[in-house]
Protein backbone atom coordinates (compact mmCIF):
# COMPACT_ATOMS: atom_id res chain seq x y z
CA UNK A 1 0.00 0.00 0.00
CA UNK A 2 1.61 3.51 0.89
CA UNK A 3 4.92 1.62 1.51
CA UNK A 4 8.17 3.21 -0.10
CA UNK A 5 11.02 2.19 -1.71
CA UNK A 6 12.27 2.14 -5.67
CA UNK A 7 9.57 1.21 -8.18
CA UNK A 8 11.45 -0.63 -11.40
CA UNK A 9 7.98 -1.17 -12.62
CA UNK A 10 7.42 3.04 -12.58
CA UNK A 11 10.64 3.19 -13.98
CA UNK A 12 9.53 1.34 -17.07
CA UNK A 13 6.45 3.09 -17.22
CA UNK A 14 8.09 6.23 -17.51
CA UNK A 15 10.37 5.17 -19.59
CA UNK A 16 7.29 3.82 -22.06
CA UNK A 17 5.52 7.56 -21.38
CA UNK A 18 8.55 9.58 -21.87
CA UNK A 19 10.43 8.23 -24.86
CA UNK A 20 7.48 8.47 -27.48
CA UNK A 21 7.12 12.00 -25.97
CA UNK A 22 10.62 12.53 -27.03
CA UNK A 23 10.96 11.65 -30.44
CA UNK A 24 6.86 12.78 -31.38
CA UNK A 25 9.00 16.58 -30.11
CA UNK A 26 10.34 16.10 -33.66
CA UNK A 27 7.80 14.80 -35.26
CA UNK A 28 4.60 16.96 -34.34
CA UNK A 29 1.50 17.38 -37.12
CA UNK A 30 1.44 20.64 -38.93
CA UNK A 31 -0.57 23.31 -37.43
CA UNK A 32 -0.05 21.84 -33.65
CA UNK A 33 1.90 24.71 -32.70
CA UNK A 34 -0.38 27.31 -33.45
CA UNK A 35 -3.06 25.59 -31.58
CA UNK A 36 -0.62 25.07 -28.45
CA UNK A 37 -0.81 28.50 -27.69
CA UNK A 38 -4.35 28.78 -27.65
CA UNK A 39 -4.57 26.44 -24.99
CA UNK A 40 -6.36 26.59 -21.16
CA UNK A 41 -3.73 27.57 -18.57
CA UNK A 42 -5.29 25.53 -16.21
CA UNK A 43 -5.50 22.61 -17.97
CA UNK A 44 -1.94 22.96 -18.99
CA UNK A 45 -1.62 23.64 -14.73
CA UNK A 46 -3.24 20.25 -13.92
CA UNK A 47 -1.09 18.53 -16.72
CA UNK A 48 1.91 19.86 -15.30
CA UNK A 49 1.14 19.25 -12.01
CA UNK A 50 0.21 15.62 -12.43
CA UNK A 51 3.22 14.75 -14.80
CA UNK A 52 5.11 15.71 -11.70
CA UNK A 53 3.31 13.92 -9.06
CA UNK A 54 3.16 10.98 -11.54
CA UNK A 55 7.01 11.21 -12.09
CA UNK A 56 7.84 10.91 -8.53
CA UNK A 57 5.10 8.54 -7.10
CA UNK A 58 5.82 6.27 -9.89
CA UNK A 59 9.54 5.59 -8.54
CA UNK A 60 9.00 5.84 -4.66
CA UNK A 61 6.44 3.16 -4.29
CA UNK A 62 7.27 -0.50 -4.16
CA UNK A 63 3.69 -1.70 -4.06
CA UNK A 64 4.03 -1.12 -7.81
CA UNK A 65 6.33 -3.60 -8.38
CA UNK A 66 4.94 -7.54 -9.16
CA UNK A 67 3.69 -9.77 -6.23
CA UNK A 68 3.30 -13.09 -7.73
CA UNK A 69 -0.06 -14.68 -6.14
CA UNK A 70 -1.22 -11.33 -5.73
CA UNK A 71 -4.97 -11.42 -6.01
CA UNK A 72 -4.98 -7.84 -7.20
CA UNK A 73 -2.20 -8.78 -10.04
CA UNK A 74 -5.07 -8.16 -12.67
CA UNK A 75 -4.82 -4.37 -12.07
CA UNK A 76 -1.70 -4.41 -13.14
CA UNK A 77 -2.37 -6.26 -16.05
CA UNK A 78 -4.94 -4.24 -17.36
CA UNK A 79 -2.55 -1.59 -16.68
CA UNK A 80 0.29 -2.76 -18.61
CA UNK A 81 -2.03 -3.48 -21.48
CA UNK A 82 -3.00 0.01 -21.42
CA UNK A 83 0.97 1.06 -21.62
CA UNK A 84 1.15 -1.76 -24.45
CA UNK A 85 -1.67 0.04 -26.70
CA UNK A 86 -0.20 3.38 -26.03
CA UNK A 87 2.90 2.17 -27.79
CA UNK A 88 1.25 0.63 -30.57
CA UNK A 89 -0.94 3.42 -30.95
CA UNK A 90 2.49 5.94 -31.11
CA UNK A 91 3.91 2.91 -33.70
CA UNK A 92 0.41 3.77 -35.94
CA UNK A 93 1.37 7.50 -35.26
CA UNK A 94 5.06 7.28 -36.63
CA UNK A 95 3.98 5.55 -39.59
CA UNK A 96 1.28 7.45 -40.53
CA UNK A 97 1.13 10.80 -42.45
CA UNK A 98 1.43 12.53 -38.72
CA UNK A 99 -1.36 14.61 -39.21
CA UNK A 100 -3.47 16.09 -36.58
CA UNK A 101 -6.44 13.50 -37.05
CA UNK A 102 -3.77 10.96 -36.91
CA UNK A 103 -2.62 12.16 -33.21
CA UNK A 104 -6.47 12.33 -32.55
CA UNK A 105 -7.51 9.05 -33.54
CA UNK A 106 -8.72 6.50 -31.36
CA UNK A 107 -7.52 3.22 -30.35
CA UNK A 108 -9.42 -0.23 -29.41
CA UNK A 109 -12.62 2.37 -28.78
CA UNK A 110 -10.79 4.82 -26.51
CA UNK A 111 -10.71 8.35 -27.47
CA UNK A 112 -8.05 10.68 -28.07
CA UNK A 113 -5.17 7.33 -27.38
CA UNK A 114 -2.74 9.22 -26.81
CA UNK A 115 -3.71 11.07 -23.81
CA UNK A 116 -6.43 8.95 -22.54
CA UNK A 117 -4.08 5.63 -22.04
CA UNK A 118 -1.08 6.58 -19.87
CA UNK A 119 -3.74 7.93 -18.10
CA UNK A 120 -5.88 4.80 -17.36
CA UNK A 121 -2.69 2.72 -17.02
CA UNK A 122 -1.03 4.60 -14.22
CA UNK A 123 -5.18 4.90 -12.72
CA UNK A 124 -5.07 0.97 -13.12
CA UNK A 125 -1.58 1.03 -11.64
CA UNK A 126 -2.46 2.93 -8.30
CA UNK A 127 -5.23 0.95 -7.73
CA UNK A 128 -2.94 -2.17 -8.06
CA UNK A 129 -0.82 -0.88 -5.35
CA UNK A 130 -3.43 0.24 -3.43
CA UNK A 131 -2.17 3.41 -3.62
CA UNK A 132 -4.73 6.72 -3.52
CA UNK A 133 -1.99 9.21 -4.02
CA UNK A 134 -0.86 7.78 -7.07
CA UNK A 135 -4.71 7.65 -8.40
CA UNK A 136 -4.73 11.24 -7.42
CA UNK A 137 -1.90 12.52 -9.05
CA UNK A 138 -3.32 10.19 -12.41
CA UNK A 139 -6.02 12.22 -11.93
CA UNK A 140 -5.09 15.47 -11.94
CA UNK A 141 -2.91 14.53 -14.86
CA UNK A 142 -5.90 13.03 -16.77
CA UNK A 143 -7.90 16.27 -16.25
CA UNK A 144 -5.32 18.37 -17.94
CA UNK A 145 -3.64 15.73 -20.30
CA UNK A 146 -6.83 14.44 -21.86
CA UNK A 147 -8.84 18.10 -21.41
CA UNK A 148 -6.01 19.57 -22.91
CA UNK A 149 -6.22 16.94 -26.26
CA UNK A 150 -9.55 17.26 -26.23
CA UNK A 151 -9.31 20.73 -26.69
CA UNK A 152 -6.53 20.40 -29.76
CA UNK A 153 -9.07 17.96 -31.63
CA UNK A 154 -12.08 20.34 -31.46
CA UNK A 155 -9.44 23.36 -32.82
CA UNK A 156 -8.63 20.87 -35.26
CA UNK A 157 -11.92 20.35 -36.38
CA UNK A 158 -11.51 16.75 -36.29
CA UNK A 159 -15.08 14.93 -36.37
CA UNK A 160 -15.58 11.06 -37.47
CA UNK A 161 -16.56 10.10 -40.46
CA UNK A 162 -19.02 7.33 -39.59
CA UNK A 163 -23.03 8.09 -39.83
CA UNK A 164 -25.14 9.31 -37.66
CA UNK A 165 -26.71 5.80 -37.18
CA UNK A 166 -23.59 4.01 -36.98
CA UNK A 167 -22.63 6.61 -33.97
CA UNK A 168 -25.50 6.48 -31.89
CA UNK A 169 -25.63 2.50 -32.34
CA UNK A 170 -21.94 2.65 -30.95
CA UNK A 171 -22.30 5.61 -28.52
CA UNK A 172 -25.36 2.76 -26.60
CA UNK A 173 -22.43 0.08 -26.65
CA UNK A 174 -20.14 2.41 -25.60
CA UNK A 175 -21.98 3.20 -22.58
CA UNK A 176 -23.53 -0.23 -22.02
CA UNK A 177 -19.97 -1.94 -21.80
CA UNK A 178 -18.88 1.27 -19.62
CA UNK A 179 -21.60 0.85 -16.84
CA UNK A 180 -20.23 -2.05 -15.37
CA UNK A 181 -16.68 -1.24 -16.16
CA UNK A 182 -16.65 1.94 -14.23
CA UNK A 183 -18.83 0.38 -11.24
CA UNK A 184 -15.61 -1.63 -10.95
CA UNK A 185 -13.26 0.66 -11.43
CA UNK A 186 -15.79 2.73 -8.53
CA UNK A 187 -16.07 0.27 -6.12
CA UNK A 188 -12.31 -0.22 -6.71
CA UNK A 189 -10.85 3.02 -5.86
CA UNK A 190 -13.53 3.61 -2.74
CA UNK A 191 -11.75 0.38 -0.97
CA UNK A 192 -8.08 1.54 -2.13
CA UNK A 193 -9.07 5.18 -0.49
CA UNK A 194 -11.00 3.41 2.73
CA UNK A 195 -7.85 1.62 3.14
CA UNK A 196 -5.57 4.38 2.55
CA UNK A 197 -7.73 6.60 5.10
CA UNK A 198 -7.69 4.12 7.65
CA UNK A 199 -3.95 4.13 7.28
CA UNK A 200 -3.10 7.56 7.48
CA UNK A 201 -5.90 7.51 10.59
CA UNK A 202 -3.16 6.10 12.79
CA UNK A 203 0.14 6.49 11.43
CA UNK A 204 3.16 5.43 13.34
CA UNK A 205 6.76 7.18 13.63
CA UNK A 206 9.21 4.72 12.12
CA UNK A 207 11.97 5.71 14.95
CA UNK A 208 10.47 5.08 17.75
CA UNK A 209 7.55 3.11 16.85
CA UNK A 210 7.24 0.12 15.11
CA UNK A 211 4.92 -1.06 11.67
CA UNK A 212 6.03 -4.38 10.86
CA UNK A 213 4.59 -7.63 9.25
CA UNK A 214 6.55 -10.43 9.07
CA UNK A 215 7.38 -14.12 9.87
CA UNK A 216 8.94 -16.00 12.64
CA UNK A 217 10.35 -18.96 13.31
CA UNK A 218 7.57 -21.30 15.39
CA UNK A 219 8.34 -24.89 16.20
CA UNK A 220 9.67 -25.58 13.09
CA UNK A 221 7.65 -23.23 11.10
CA UNK A 222 7.26 -19.87 9.79
CA UNK A 223 4.41 -17.95 11.64
CA UNK A 224 2.76 -14.88 10.53
CA UNK A 225 2.77 -11.63 12.77
CA UNK A 226 1.76 -8.34 12.75
CA UNK A 227 3.16 -5.66 14.83
CA UNK A 228 1.66 -2.25 15.53
CA UNK A 229 2.66 0.40 18.78
CA UNK A 230 3.86 4.35 18.54
CA UNK A 231 6.24 3.30 21.07
CA UNK A 232 8.56 0.32 21.14
CA UNK A 233 9.19 0.51 24.67
CA UNK A 234 5.99 0.19 25.28
CA UNK A 235 3.87 -2.96 27.45
CA UNK A 236 3.40 -5.90 24.62
CA UNK A 237 -0.07 -7.29 24.16
CA UNK A 238 -0.30 -10.53 22.45
CA UNK A 239 -3.82 -11.26 20.58
CA UNK A 240 -4.94 -14.41 19.94
CA UNK A 241 -7.82 -14.95 17.51
CA UNK A 242 -10.76 -17.40 17.70
CA UNK A 243 -12.05 -19.85 15.02
CA UNK A 244 -10.70 -22.56 15.55
CA UNK A 245 -8.57 -21.09 12.67
CA UNK A 246 -10.12 -17.59 11.74
CA UNK A 247 -7.65 -15.17 11.95
CA UNK A 248 -8.46 -11.44 11.90
CA UNK A 249 -5.24 -9.29 12.31
CA UNK A 250 -6.93 -7.69 9.01
CA UNK A 251 -9.38 -5.98 11.43
CA UNK A 252 -7.84 -5.52 14.39
CA UNK A 253 -6.85 -2.09 13.51
CA UNK A 254 -10.86 -1.10 13.70
CA UNK A 255 -9.91 -1.02 18.49
CA UNK A 256 -5.84 -1.30 18.11
CA UNK A 257 -5.62 1.96 16.51
CA UNK A 258 -6.96 3.44 20.14
CA UNK A 259 -4.10 0.93 22.05
CA UNK A 260 -1.39 2.24 20.37
CA UNK A 261 -0.51 4.73 21.85
CA UNK A 262 0.54 2.90 25.33
CA UNK A 263 0.86 -0.47 23.88
CA UNK A 264 2.58 -2.63 21.23
CA UNK A 265 -0.29 -4.55 19.63
CA UNK A 266 0.69 -7.84 18.53
CA UNK A 267 -1.52 -10.59 16.11
CA UNK A 268 -0.60 -13.69 15.09
CA UNK A 269 -1.73 -15.84 12.06
CA UNK A 270 -2.06 -19.76 14.45
CA UNK A 271 -0.73 -22.95 13.22
CA UNK A 272 -2.82 -24.36 10.19
CA UNK A 273 -4.26 -20.95 9.32
CA UNK A 274 -4.34 -17.94 7.16
CA UNK A 275 -1.21 -16.37 5.88
CA UNK A 276 0.73 -18.83 8.22
CA UNK A 277 -0.64 -21.69 6.21
CA UNK A 278 0.10 -20.62 2.99
CA UNK A 279 3.91 -20.00 4.28
CA UNK A 280 4.40 -23.62 5.38
CA UNK A 281 3.22 -27.05 3.31
CA UNK A 282 0.50 -29.23 3.92
CA UNK A 283 2.82 -31.94 6.30
CA UNK A 284 3.66 -29.05 8.73
CA UNK A 285 0.01 -27.39 8.65
CA UNK A 286 -1.08 -31.64 9.44
CA UNK A 287 0.69 -30.50 12.70
CA UNK A 288 -1.91 -28.34 14.14
CA UNK A 289 -3.47 -29.83 17.78
CA UNK A 290 -4.22 -28.12 20.93
CA UNK A 291 -1.31 -28.93 22.30
CA UNK A 292 0.87 -28.09 19.80
CA UNK A 293 -0.96 -24.86 19.69
CA UNK A 294 0.19 -23.85 23.47
CA UNK A 295 3.45 -24.68 22.75
CA UNK A 296 3.34 -22.21 20.09
CA UNK A 297 1.66 -19.62 22.14
CA UNK A 298 4.72 -20.29 24.79
CA UNK A 299 7.74 -19.62 21.88
CA UNK A 300 6.18 -16.38 20.51
CA UNK A 301 5.63 -15.26 24.15
CA UNK A 302 9.94 -16.03 24.48
CA UNK A 303 10.17 -14.48 21.03
CA UNK A 304 7.96 -11.06 22.35
CA UNK A 305 9.75 -10.66 25.62
CA UNK A 306 13.17 -11.23 24.05
CA UNK A 307 12.86 -8.93 21.51
CA UNK A 308 11.38 -6.01 23.45
CA UNK A 309 13.16 -7.02 26.61
CA UNK A 310 10.01 -6.81 28.33
CA UNK A 311 9.59 -9.40 31.41
CA UNK A 312 6.33 -10.19 30.51
CA UNK A 313 3.69 -9.71 28.31
CA UNK A 314 -0.67 -8.84 28.09
CA UNK A 315 -2.37 -11.59 26.50
CA UNK A 316 -5.82 -10.79 25.32
CA UNK A 317 -7.95 -13.53 23.19
CA UNK A 318 -11.12 -13.71 21.64
CA UNK A 319 -13.27 -17.15 21.42
CA UNK A 320 -11.55 -19.81 20.72
CA UNK A 321 -8.41 -17.67 21.41
CA UNK A 322 -9.73 -17.86 25.32
CA UNK A 323 -9.34 -21.17 25.40
CA UNK A 324 -6.34 -21.24 24.15
CA UNK A 325 -4.90 -18.26 26.37
CA UNK A 326 -6.86 -18.60 29.44
CA UNK A 327 -5.12 -22.06 29.60
CA UNK A 328 -1.80 -20.89 28.55
CA UNK A 329 -1.91 -17.86 31.13
CA UNK A 330 -3.27 -20.56 33.77
CA UNK A 331 0.29 -22.47 32.99
CA UNK A 332 2.80 -19.45 32.92
CA UNK A 333 1.86 -16.85 35.19
CA UNK A 334 5.64 -15.98 35.04
CA UNK A 335 5.52 -14.38 31.90
CA UNK A 336 2.20 -12.75 31.46
CA UNK A 337 1.08 -10.05 33.34
CA UNK A 338 -2.40 -9.73 32.90
CA UNK A 339 -5.11 -11.66 30.92
CA UNK A 340 -8.48 -10.09 28.69
CA UNK A 341 -10.85 -12.52 27.34
CA UNK A 342 -13.09 -11.19 25.13
CA UNK A 343 -16.59 -13.16 23.89
CA UNK A 344 -14.80 -15.72 26.75
CA UNK A 345 -15.60 -19.75 26.08
CA UNK A 346 -16.25 -21.17 29.52
CA UNK A 347 -17.95 -24.37 28.47
CA UNK A 348 -19.64 -25.65 25.01
CA UNK A 349 -22.44 -27.80 27.27
CA UNK A 350 -23.13 -24.49 29.65
CA UNK A 351 -23.12 -21.77 26.51
CA UNK A 352 -25.56 -23.81 24.54
CA UNK A 353 -27.70 -24.06 27.67
CA UNK A 354 -28.40 -20.97 28.18
CA UNK A 355 -28.21 -19.79 24.55
CA UNK A 356 -31.29 -22.74 24.36
CA UNK A 357 -33.20 -21.54 27.07
CA UNK A 358 -33.64 -17.96 26.17
CA UNK A 359 -34.29 -18.91 22.60
CA UNK A 360 -36.52 -21.10 23.36
CA UNK A 361 -38.60 -18.52 25.25
CA UNK A 362 -38.38 -16.52 22.60
CA UNK A 363 -39.72 -18.81 20.80
CA UNK A 364 -42.87 -19.41 22.39
CA UNK A 365 -43.50 -16.00 23.40
CA UNK A 366 -43.54 -15.64 19.57
CA UNK A 367 -45.89 -18.32 19.83
CA UNK A 368 -44.25 -20.18 16.87
CA UNK A 369 -43.37 -24.16 16.30
CA UNK A 370 -40.46 -25.17 19.02
CA UNK A 371 -40.40 -28.91 18.20
CA UNK A 372 -37.69 -29.02 15.65
CA UNK A 373 -35.37 -26.94 18.35
CA UNK A 374 -36.14 -29.05 21.30
CA UNK A 375 -35.73 -32.18 18.95
CA UNK A 376 -32.28 -30.86 18.52
CA UNK A 377 -31.35 -29.78 21.69
CA UNK A 378 -32.04 -33.24 23.12
CA UNK A 379 -30.12 -34.85 20.82
CA UNK A 380 -27.25 -32.40 21.63
CA UNK A 381 -27.87 -33.53 25.49
CA UNK A 382 -27.47 -36.77 24.43
CA UNK A 383 -24.25 -36.96 22.10
CA UNK A 384 -22.68 -33.66 22.89
CA UNK A 385 -20.78 -33.86 19.70
CA UNK A 386 -19.23 -30.97 17.57
CA UNK A 387 -22.23 -31.97 14.74
CA UNK A 388 -25.34 -31.53 17.14
CA UNK A 389 -23.87 -28.38 18.44
CA UNK A 390 -24.02 -27.05 15.47
CA UNK A 391 -27.80 -28.03 14.55
CA UNK A 392 -29.21 -27.00 17.66
CA UNK A 393 -27.33 -23.66 17.87
CA UNK A 394 -28.67 -22.83 14.36
CA UNK A 395 -32.36 -23.68 15.34
CA UNK A 396 -31.55 -21.36 18.35
CA UNK A 397 -29.27 -18.56 16.60
CA UNK A 398 -32.36 -17.37 14.60
CA UNK A 399 -33.81 -15.65 17.78
CA UNK A 400 -30.59 -14.06 18.81
CA UNK A 401 -29.69 -11.00 16.55
CA UNK A 402 -27.18 -8.42 17.77
CA UNK A 403 -28.08 -5.10 17.85
CA UNK A 404 -24.44 -3.97 16.73
CA UNK A 405 -23.41 -6.41 14.60
CA UNK A 406 -21.10 -5.01 12.27
CA UNK A 407 -19.87 -6.31 8.83
CA UNK A 408 -16.41 -8.03 9.74
CA UNK A 409 -15.97 -8.67 6.08
CA UNK A 410 -16.07 -4.94 5.13
CA UNK A 411 -13.54 -4.10 7.86
CA UNK A 412 -11.08 -6.58 6.11
CA UNK A 413 -11.60 -5.12 2.74
CA UNK A 414 -11.61 -1.50 4.34
CA UNK A 415 -8.37 -2.20 6.38
CA UNK A 416 -4.96 -1.37 5.35
CA UNK A 417 -3.56 -4.26 6.10
CA UNK A 418 -5.46 -6.54 4.10
CA UNK A 419 -3.33 -9.29 2.05
CA UNK A 420 -3.78 -11.45 -1.21
CA UNK A 421 -3.18 -14.72 1.37
CA UNK A 422 -6.00 -12.87 3.81
CA UNK A 423 -8.41 -13.33 1.52
CA UNK A 424 -7.05 -16.91 -0.15
CA UNK A 425 -7.48 -17.94 3.39
CA UNK A 426 -11.32 -17.10 3.27
CA UNK A 427 -11.72 -19.17 0.28
CA UNK A 428 -10.19 -21.85 1.82
CA UNK A 429 -11.98 -22.14 5.10
CA UNK A 430 -14.88 -22.44 3.22
CA UNK A 431 -13.72 -25.50 2.31
CA UNK A 432 -15.47 -27.87 5.15
CA UNK A 433 -13.21 -30.35 4.25
CA UNK A 434 -10.26 -28.20 4.45
CA UNK A 435 -11.33 -27.06 7.94
CA UNK A 436 -11.98 -30.11 9.58
CA UNK A 437 -9.05 -31.89 8.81
CA UNK A 438 -7.26 -29.21 10.18
CA UNK A 439 -9.23 -27.72 13.22
CA UNK A 440 -10.53 -31.59 14.15
CA UNK A 441 -8.57 -31.37 17.57
CA UNK A 442 -9.13 -27.54 18.20
CA UNK A 443 -12.69 -28.54 17.81
CA UNK A 444 -12.96 -31.78 20.31
CA UNK A 445 -10.79 -29.93 23.06
CA UNK A 446 -13.36 -27.06 22.97
CA UNK A 447 -16.80 -29.43 23.24
CA UNK A 448 -14.58 -31.23 26.35
CA UNK A 449 -12.73 -28.60 27.85
CA UNK A 450 -14.44 -26.87 30.91
CA UNK A 451 -12.30 -23.42 31.92
CA UNK A 452 -14.61 -23.29 35.53
CA UNK A 453 -12.10 -25.79 36.11
CA UNK A 454 -9.13 -23.29 35.79
CA UNK A 455 -10.00 -21.20 39.08
CA UNK A 456 -6.79 -19.89 40.48
CA UNK A 457 -5.37 -17.61 38.21
CA UNK A 458 -2.13 -15.70 39.68
CA UNK A 459 -2.23 -12.80 37.63
CA UNK A 460 -5.22 -10.39 37.19
CA UNK A 461 -8.25 -11.37 34.88
CA UNK A 462 -10.95 -9.47 32.70
CA UNK A 463 -13.37 -10.31 30.63
CA UNK A 464 -15.59 -8.14 28.12
CA UNK A 465 -18.67 -9.76 26.57
CA UNK A 466 -21.34 -7.57 24.28
CA UNK A 467 -25.19 -8.50 25.45
CA UNK A 468 -25.66 -9.98 22.55
CA UNK A 469 -23.62 -12.59 22.79
CA UNK A 470 -25.03 -16.39 22.12
CA UNK A 471 -21.77 -18.40 20.48
CA UNK A 472 -20.17 -17.95 24.10
CA UNK A 473 -22.75 -16.77 25.91
CA UNK A 474 -22.56 -13.31 27.97
CA UNK A 475 -24.56 -15.67 30.88
CA UNK A 476 -21.62 -18.16 31.32
CA UNK A 477 -19.11 -15.77 31.49
CA UNK A 478 -20.86 -13.66 33.91
CA UNK A 479 -20.78 -16.75 36.18
CA UNK A 480 -17.36 -17.73 35.89
CA UNK A 481 -15.98 -14.13 36.40
CA UNK A 482 -17.98 -13.95 39.50
CA UNK A 483 -16.55 -17.29 40.95
CA UNK A 484 -13.21 -15.92 40.13
CA UNK A 485 -14.09 -12.51 41.88
CA UNK A 486 -12.90 -11.22 38.81
CA UNK A 487 -14.15 -7.70 36.97
CA UNK A 488 -15.96 -7.90 33.53
CA UNK A 489 -17.80 -5.68 31.19
CA UNK A 490 -20.97 -6.22 29.16
CA UNK A 491 -20.99 -3.61 26.37
CA UNK A 492 -25.04 -3.37 25.05
CA UNK A 493 -25.92 -4.65 21.65
CA UNK A 494 -22.72 -5.92 21.32
CA UNK A 495 -22.65 -9.38 19.42
CA UNK A 496 -19.54 -12.25 19.81
CA UNK A 497 -17.08 -10.40 17.70
CA UNK A 498 -17.45 -7.67 20.51
CA UNK A 499 -14.21 -5.57 19.54
CA UNK A 500 -15.59 -5.55 16.05
CA UNK A 501 -18.87 -4.57 16.92
CA UNK A 502 -18.31 -1.46 19.02
CA UNK A 503 -14.30 -1.24 18.92
CA UNK A 504 -14.06 1.60 20.49
CA UNK A 505 -15.99 1.03 23.79
CA UNK A 506 -14.34 -2.01 23.75
CA UNK A 507 -10.55 -0.70 23.61
CA UNK A 508 -11.44 2.22 26.07
CA UNK A 509 -12.30 -1.12 28.49
CA UNK A 510 -8.68 -2.94 27.71
CA UNK A 511 -7.29 0.42 28.71
CA UNK A 512 -9.26 1.37 31.78
CA UNK A 513 -8.35 -2.29 33.26
CA UNK A 514 -4.86 -2.30 32.33
CA UNK A 515 -4.52 0.80 34.24
CA UNK A 516 -5.88 -0.42 36.95
CA UNK A 517 -3.20 -3.29 37.13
Amino acid sequence: MINFGFSYVGLIYLAMLFIPNGIWARNQPAGYSEDAKKESKVLLAFERTGEVLLSVMALIFKDTNVRPGSLWLGWLILSFAAMILYEIYWIRYFRSPKTLADMYSPIAGIPVAGASLPVIAFFFLGIYASNIFLIAASVIMGIGHIGIHVQHKNMAGIKSKRSKGVKITLGIIQVMAAIPILTVIGISTYFVAKRNINWLSCPVDPFNGIDEQTYVEINGQKQFISIRGKDKSNPVILFLHGGPLSPDAMVTYTYSNDLLDDYTFVCWDQRGCGRTYFENSDKENATVSFEQALNDVDVLTDYLRNRFGCGKIIIIGHSYGTVLGSRYVYDHPEKVSTYIGAGQFVNAGASLKTCYEDALAAAKAQGDDTTYMELAYEAYVEDPSYYNYNIAFKYCNGYHRSMNSTAVLLQAFESPYLASDDLRWFLKDSDMEVFDSLSGDLIDTCQTIDIREQKNYQVPVYFISGTDDWSCSYLTMTEYAESLGAGYLLIEGAGHYVQADDPHEFAKAVKDFLKTV
